[in-house]
């Protein structure tokens, strides 16, 4: 094979190809990742959950959903109602994101029913099925951009440019989730989903698509009785037109690091954001110590930046300083999926206790 042609060929990011077999035998599966070092009573500081500062984002989330939905709908019919339209948009399908995560992980709130209940919500807002991505979101930590185990590989190599504009619009996402209900509703489960979602959840799987393909018909049956494109403007479309910020988080979280590595300095990006971005996605920009240390709550994680960024590679200044080098090194992989950026490592890892890393809470 012509060597520009085996630079494009691309790998097999199923979890039931040859791939996965690959991962398991160069010891990549169930494996022991490398922690910083932070002394045990800091760490149990760092790692105690409140419902306090939740409480109050949820509040202010919701209040803002509220003023610019009901801006929004004042202002139906005029020019008025695109910037309303434009905030509301990501509020709903890009801040729901994080908020589905942190949930997800059961550490947002301490009060167990709190995380239940906006998980369900959240999941709903940026079209996450709520019991496939909490499995699925469980193997992502596990074993992450492991190659083959992953189901979470935002980009996978050589990157498709048509596939990254059409999710500025969460249109893969949505054509994938709205297919995974539709099978789930009838009773179907898919050879993926099988290798990571235990038999014991298939019920829940099913009960919650059912669930949505009712209120889906609740809200597109509003719309054709309203004759009225404003119920999907409020609920369903936002997940569409407000997703793009989400994208741009989710793409420097890991695309261009490194694969198959069992060190998250490797694969993960932490980037300095202002207060109102960090309000948006909770704090998921301090990402590799989120993935470093998964079960410390969101509020803490600048915190916990301060305990081991002396072991970590340097932090991005902001966004643009990550895209700076994403965008040329995405652009690179297109012709070679070999490369990839190379974090600097200040000390070689040493192995280190798995256990705070692999207890991702099943909520």
């Amino acid at each position: 094979m012509p060597e520009h042609t085996a630079h494009r060929a691309r790998r097999d990011y199923s979890l039931t190809g040859p791939e996965a077999a690959r991962a398991a035998e160069k010891g990549l599966v169930s494996a022991r990742w490398y922690q910083s070092p932070v002394p045990r009573k800091r760490m149990k500081e760092l790692m105690q959950r409140r419902d306090g500062p939740a409480l109050v984002d949820t509040v202010i989330w919701f209040a803002a959903l509220f003023a610019t939905g009901f801006g929004g709908y004042w202002f139906w019919g005029s020019w008025a109602c695109v910037p309303f339209f434009l905030a509301y948009g990501v509020l709903y399908g890009t801040a729901s994101n994080p908020r589905w995560h942190e949930t997800g992980h059961g550490t947002a709130f301490k009060t167990r029913w709190m995380n239940d209940a906006l998980y369900q919500v959240a999941s709903f807002m940026c079209i996450f099925e709520p019991h496939v991505w909490r499995w699925s979101h469980a193997r992502h930590h596990t074993d992450t951009i492991v190659v083959g185990r992953d189901p979470e590989i935002v980009e996978p190599r050589p990157p498709s440019f048509l596939m990254m504009f059409l999710s500025l619009f969460n249109l893969p996402l949505a054509w994938k989730t709205f297919s995974g209900v539709a099978r789930h509703a009838i009773g179907r489960m898919s050879a993926q989903e099988r290798d990571f979602i235990p038999e014991s959840e298939w019920p829940k799987v099913f009960r919650a698509a059912r669930i949505w393909v009712g209120l889906y018909a609740l809200i597109i049956g509003s719309a054709l009785y309203l004759h009225s494109w404003l119920p999907l403007m409020l609920v369903g479309l936002p997940s569409i037109y407000g997703a793009w910020l989400g994208y741009l988080f989710g793409l420097t979280q890991h695309v261009g690091l490194a694969e198959d590595v069992l060190d998250h300095r490797s694969n993960c990006r932490t980037i300095y954001m202002n207060r109102v971005l960090r309000f948006i996605y909770m704090n998921m920009n301090y990402h590799l110590e989120h993935h470093m240390y998964p079960m410390v709550p969101y509020h803490a994680l600048a915190q916990l930046h301060e305990e081991i960024r002396r072991d970590c590679p340097p932090p991005y200044a902001n966004l643009w300083a990550a895209y700076k080098e994403i965008l040329p090194t995405v652009w690179k992989q297109r012709s070679d999926p070999t490369y990839f950026v190379q974090r600097p490592i200040r000390r070689q890892p040493e192995s280190a206790p798995a256990s705070l890393h692999a207890e991702v809470s099943a909520g």
